[in-house]
């Protein structure tokens, strides 16, 4: 029996047809008049949740290549349910009322939606990682037969650029805890023997991760071994990407300023991505009309913390539609973005939770004390922001929100705080170039 994908669907109402497909997808054309580029985030392309691929002319539930079939078998055998083998599930993801357009009526809203749509993650990256991933994994499987290999993170959470790089997890599992230096050691001399990656490199961070690069592309990876919280939240902020239209533009938007304004980097002292991510999330679920809910609060059952990690996939299926009534353009929710972390937020008194959608009074704890930025994971609930360990670290951040909302309130255009065209000709120039295969 050919594998079932679980699909992730934006619409609550209909499964999208292959002919809209073709038409959402013939819509990215840079050709394409304006509106036509707007109106097609209104329905967002179906998904698998840790391998996409799109569907076949002929069979629209279908792998288009062998390779990605091969990872959907992968990817089901990993991810047991009694219902995977017999029939599709589409997972329900919340959708707005309106489309895009109708929160980019103005200069700064369009500019946003130009720089999310030149950078966005397309199908075609998703499936090169993914392709790389099920090499790797057999490869892998000849010295750790029982080992899954995912790919997690922005690569699936709907968040990720075309350059973005990929991570990966490992799941070994057994009676004894591998230890993560042993493993990634081991693999590290099995990977310096394949022909199809190079510059391999061990950090033993406090998640120990091997680093390396596909060969003959600028595609780098990050593997990790049993960090199943990683999958935990790829499917979290996954649910909140899609649970308003507003929501991959504002965040792809926010990474590239703080990244341009060298505030986004975690071995710098300054902020992860994932941190940022949160913060995001914390503001939209923070406005007196929310644009967001927290999920987890109103949906315990499908995040729980202690579900095995095979059913992970399955919990989000069940979430209702969340319509918002907040109706702010995307440039108003970036202007206030950068002003509520500029002027509102109590850096020294509040702990950001996306957890319970809300700031946390900020207690003596270990955790929390003495910590410039608290932000709370929303599985472990430690501190993802405590690589901002210096003051300097820490004003500098504070002052970039607080000059970018001052500059921003006064120009409305984004070319006021980030070089819009030279951003897109990076990503355009950086993106993956497709390596022989040996």
């Amino acid at each position: 029996m050919e594998p079932s994908t679980v699909y992730f669907h934006t619409c609550p109402s209909s499964q999208t047809t292959y002919d809209q497909w073709t038409r959402q997808n013939n819509e990215y054309n840079t050709h394409a008049v304006k509106r036509q580029r707007l109106d097609a985030y209104s329905h967002p392309q179906v998904v698998s949740p840790l391998s996409w691929t799109p569907p076949h002319p002929h069979h629209p539930n279908k792998a288009v290549a062998e390779s990605s079939r091969s990872a959907l078998v992968d990817f089901d055998h990993s991810f047991p349910s009694p219902h995977l083998h017999h029939h599709s599930q589409v997972l329900v993801v919340p959708e707005s009322p309106s489309t895009l357009q109708a929160f980019a009526n103005d200069r700064l809203s369009s500019q946003m939606v130009e720089l999310f749509e030149a950078c966005q993650q397309q199908p075609v990256d998703l499936d090169r990682k993914e392709v790389c991933r099920a090499r790797l994994q057999q490869d892998i499987q000849s010295v750790y037969a029982v080992g899954r290999l995912y790919l997690t993170g922005s690569s699936i959470n709907g968040l990720g650029c075309r350059t973005s790089d990929a991570d990966l997890c490992l799941v070994i599992k057994g009676t004894k805890r591998p230890d993560p230096i042993s493993v990634l050691s081991r693999l590290k001399n099995v990977f310096r023997s394949l022909s199809y990656v190079e510059r391999i490199q061990l950090i033993r961070a406090k998640v120990p991760i091997l680093r390396f690069r596909e060969k003959g592309s600028e595609l780098e990876f990050d593997l990790n071994i049993n960090n199943t919280v990683g999958i935990r939240n790829t499917f979290l902020l996954r649910s909140y990407a899609y649970a308003d239209l507003r929501i991959r533009p504002l965040i792809l938007v926010v990474k590239k300023w703080a990244r341009h304004h060298q505030i986004n980097d975690a071995s710098k002292g300054t902020l992860s991505s994932y941190t940022l991510v949160l913060m995001v999330l914390h503001y939209l679920q923070t406005r007196k009309e929310p644009v967001l809910p927290s999920l987890q609060r109103d949906y315990p059952e499908c995040f729980n913390p202690f579900m095995e990690i095979d059913m992970v996939p399955e919990g989000p299926k069940n979430i209702p539609p969340y319509i918002s009534r907040n109706q702010s353009s995307l440039g108003q929710l970036l202007l206030g973005f950068l002003k509520y972390y500029a002027t509102e937020f109590r850096w020294d008194k509040q702990v950001i939770s996306v957890r319970e959608a809300k700031a946390l009074p900020k207690t003596n704890t270990q955790e929390w004390r003495n910590k410039f930025i608290c932000v709370e994971e929303p599985f472990e609930r430690n501190n993802v922001a405590r690589a901002v360990h210096e003051k300097i670290k820490f004003d500098a951040i504070k002052a970039q929100f607080a000059e970018s909302w001052r500059i921003l309130k006064g120009s409305m255009d984004l070319n006021s705080i980030l070089p819009i065209r030279a951003i897109i000709n990076k990503e355009s120039s950086r993106r993956l170039a497709v390596p022989r295969l040996r």
